[in-house]
């Protein structure tokens, strides 16, 4: 199923009719925090730019199976065809895989994308009419800091059970030369609480990756779970995770949707897509939860880092 809202111009009267038109299809649902973040700042980006923003979430981490997916796709593009939006503009690789792979590749439209994991390449891109910010994480860096506090090499992956959490161990290994012990992909809280317990016994590191596709997630809960039960170091790539891990790394998706805008409004203005250089992200912030380390006997957090509320 896809979600559409309509976002008017701001700043401009209800009744204006918007010059420009752009359509934002969001790979995941409304309310998962990551891709809001993009589009609050792709919103507040194209405020008063006299744009017209419609939104498409393709569900993609709740309704994850092939036929579904595609299913929302085609749903997508038809309301493309209606809407004959001036750009497209995308997040994540459900929607490169099944939409722009699938039903816009070398067509007319501009389309802009961010949030594709490691490689976009895998997908074709880019295309004659696409360019994107790619999304990276700072892996190693994070491994290093919590190597400081490690009784061994052993190093642990945990995550939801989704196929860009798998294309991220893969890219891992394959970039960085990273060899995981264990990998525990779940796909509930329960499987996550079983699955961190058990890794504080098989592996020395631990780095936790992502949540959103787990329906019941429950972040005070995994809070208190960390705090009480963390026996090794681990760390994680997103802001919301650092308070069950005791390193953060982390992303801010509002770079990503600062680039979109941005991007948008230059092929508005008439550049070309293929005149736009793929790039990467780089904003970051590192995190040290001090809960974590009291247990853990971290006491000193590494320089510059903001401690976790």
């Amino acid at each position: 199923m896809v979600f559409l809202s309509i976002g008017w111009p701001a700043g401009s009267p209800r009744a204006a009719e918007p010059t420009r038109r752009v359509i934002h299809v969001d790979s995941y649902h409304q309310g998962n925090e990551w891709n809001d973040r993009i589009l609050t700042a792709l919103q507040s980006t194209l405020k008063d730019k006299n744009v017209e923003l419609r939104v498409v979430y393709l569900d993609a981490k709740r309704r994850s199976s092939n036929e579904e997916i595609k299913s929302s796709a085609e749903n997508a593009k038809r309301i493309i065809d209606e809407f004959k939006p001036d750009v497209v503009t995308i997040s994540d690789d459900p929607a490169a895989q099944y939409l722009v792979m699938g039903h816009l590749r070398d067509v007319e439209i501009p389309v802009l994308f961010c949030g594709l994991n490691w490689d976009a390449s895998v997908y074709g891109l880019p295309y004659r009419n696409t360019s994107g910010m790619v999304e990276v994480s700072p892996i190693p860096q994070i491994i290093r800091l919590l190597r400081q506090h490690a009784r061994g090499s052993r190093l642990g992956f945990l995550a939801e059970d989704t196929d860009v959490k798998r294309k991220e161990l893969e890219y891992h290994q394959r970039l960085f030369g990273i060899t995981y012990e264990r990998a525990y992909f779940v796909r509930s809280h329960a499987e996550w609480k079983d699955a961190f317990l058990r890794a504080q016994q098989e592996v020395d590191m631990l780095l936790i990756l992502g949540v959103g596709a787990l329906p019941d997630w429950d972040p005070a809960d995994a809070r208190k779970f960390a705090e009480e039960k963390s026996q090794i170091p681990s760390g994680t790539d997103f802001e919301w995770l650092t308070p069950v891990t005791l390193i953060g790394v982390a992303k801010y998706p509002e770079e990503q949707g600062r680039w979109l805008a941005q991007a948008a409004l230059r092929v508005l203005e008439g550049v070309r897509p293929s005149d736009i250089p793929l790039t990467y992200n780089r904003e970051g912030e590192l995190f040290f939860n001090a809960r974590i380390g009291k247990r853990l006997g971290v006491m000193t957090s590494p320089p510059l880092a903001r401690i976790v509320p």
